[in-house]
């Protein structure tokens, strides 16, 4: 399809749900429990039947046994109907986005008028699994035959057969590089220069930006609060730490390269459970059912690098977003930036204010620039929110959408690093 003929595409609205932090067992919600839980009041607001979307599209990356193909366990939960076509996206951290992403271009290119795209992950509920030589023992005693052999079979037990691997732990270390996403931060504070108090000042600030939105009502807009089934509401982002300091955050030890290493636990982001839901829409379906698109969406990139600098994916998709639609860095009102560290964020301006990078990476005349804290991730991120990672990509989406309209901004960028060595961004414009 040429350019020209080309349908607009719109975010018509979305919700989310608080994100909760793990905190050592199963959360109350699995992934597709929490996909109802925004699912079901932004479907009830909506003026058309459940039936008018044409897909479901939802981003997982940690998927339960009892929930296989979320996205169409959940649209039929939602009430969706038995017809409707429902995938699940697995880019790591890019999957909430490119759950968007693919929604718009299939809208785009004039295949579909109207699609559900989300996240939903409970990073509480990852498995633990047992380590390979493990599974052969058990392997071993299940196709023993007769008292003999299944003591040939129990005298090779070992006490390590019983100690289970967090899975978690294993799916947040490359397997190209063998470097855990923590150790690729370091590397980029390595290389851009960045000290452990500027990532904790960056930590603080996303800590008390969170905060001041929750207390203001800012957040209103998207937040569907959530219902155990014993009953209990869970109506905000529960890790942020209204009261965060440089003093406190200084006495956080390096998690990943002791002694002198950068990353800590505060100045990283959250484990965490949540979901989001976006509804993308053309310009005859916003016609046909009299929305009010909070944002539309004109471009999306998405680029791959070293995973050893994953980090820097934000820098890679996002700038040709920025060249070819002809805008430098004072063009873009607002960014959302995935704080997967704070070292990374604070890398990632380092490269586009670094004239050598720009020009020897990028390919740029000059460097990108400087893009001011102001118009960045301005109600705080992934450090003070957490990163439930299959749905980050969609939150940041919404949220920088919710943020143009509630600020009046023309247009803004979410863009994220993804592990793997990848990375995601979308250009959003003020309808």
């Amino acid at each position: 399809m040429t350019v020209s003929h080309r349908q607009r595409v719109y975010l018509a609205d979305g919700a989310r749900t608080p994100f909760l932090k793990a905190r050592g067992g199963p959360g109350p919600f699995t992934p597709v429990d929490l996909a109802v839980q925004c699912g079901r009041p932004l479907l009830a607001r909506q003026t058309f039947d459940r039936t008018a979307f044409d897909l479901v599209i939802l981003g997982c990356v940690n998927v339960i046994a009892d929930e296989m193909n979320p996205a169409r366990v959940a649209a039929l939960r939602l009430g969706l109907g038995e017809s409707m076509v429902a995938f699940t996206m697995q880019i790591n951290c890019g999957s909430g986005m490119q759950s968007i992403d693919t929604a718009y271009r299939y809208i785009r290119d004039g295949s579909h008028q109207m699609i559900l795209a989300g996240g939903a992950e409970a990073l509480s509920h990852a498995p633990l699994t047992l380590r390979s030589s493990a599974v052969e023992w058990f392997g071993r005693m299940y196709a023993a035959k007769g008292a003999l052999d299944q003591a040939r079979a129990m005298a090779g037990i070992k006490p390590a057969f019983f100690k289970p691997i967090i899975g978690l732990e294993r799916g947040l270390t490359d397997p190209i590089t063998a470097l855990n996403m923590g150790q690729t931060a370091e590397v980029l504070a390595h290389r851009f220069n960045i000290n452990r108090e500027t990532a904790d000042a960056y930590a603080m600030q996303s800590h008390h930006r969170l905060a001041r939105a929750q207390a203001d009502g800012t957040l209103d807009a998207e937040l569907m609060p959530a219902f155990d089934h014993n009953g209990t509401v869970y109506d905000h982002d529960d890790g942020v730490r209204p009261d965060s300091d440089m003093a406190g955050l200084a006495k956080l030890n390096p998690v990943f390269e002791r002694p002198y290493g950068k990353v800590t636990a505060g100045n990283s982001s959250q484990i965490t459970d949540g979901a989001s839901w976006c509804i993308l829409a053309s310009e005859r379906a916003v016609e046909q059912h009299g929305l009010q698109p909070l944002a539309q969406i004109t471009d999306s990139e998405w680029a791959g690098l070293d995973p050893s600098i994953m980090g820097l994916g934000p820098v890679m998709a996002s700038t040709p977003i920025a060249q070819r639609n002809g805008f430098g860095v004072d063009d873009i009102d607002l960014w959302e930036v995935n704080e997967a560290f704070a070292a990374q964020v604070l890398s990632c301006l380092a490269a586009w204010d670094d004239y050598d990078f720009c020009r020897a990476v990028l390919g740029l005349d000059a460097a990108f620039g400087h893009i001011d804290r102001d118009r960045l991730n301005v109600d705080g991120g992934a450090i003070s929110l957490g990163h439930p990672v299959g749905t980050s990509g969609n939150r940041i989406v919404l949220h920088l959408a919710n943020a143009m309209k509630t600020r009046g901004a023309k247009r803004g960028i979410a863009t994220e690093c993804i592990g793997g060595g990848l990375g995601g961004a979308m250009l959003l414009e003020a309808v």
